[in-house]
């Protein structure tokens, strides 16, 4: 299953702002990639290990702001659709094929 976590924090003071890092940072730590700014994913093996993450979430909560947490199945997590624009991005060139003989 999957673990986002979406956060909307205050960075009006310096505090604020080290408030912000600072649970981003504990996100990177905790194995979360940004999907994308205040949207982070991390991957989980069974629910109990989304349990104890999100555990970790709630101990981490800084004093202001709003943060959501979602959990979906892989199978949910497949059916994500991702847009970038309009224009067509160039592809990326596929590997050689290594031929044994």
């Amino acid at each position: 299953m999957w673990l986002f976590v979406f956060f909307d924090l205050p960075t009006h003071t310096k505090r604020d702002v080290k408030n912000a890092s600072g649970f981003r940072t504990h996100l990177l730590k905790d194995g979360y990639t940004m999907m994308q700014y205040s949207v982070y994913i991390r991957h989980c093996a069974s629910s109990e290990s989304a349990d104890a993450h999100e555990k970790r979430i709630k101990e981490l909560l800084p004093p202001l702001g709003k943060v959501s947490v979602l959990r979906i199945t892989d199978k949910q997590f497949g059916n994500i659709m991702n847009f970038w624009g309009r224009a067509a991005l160039p592809e990326k060139p596929q590997p050689l094929q290594l031929e044994l003989f």
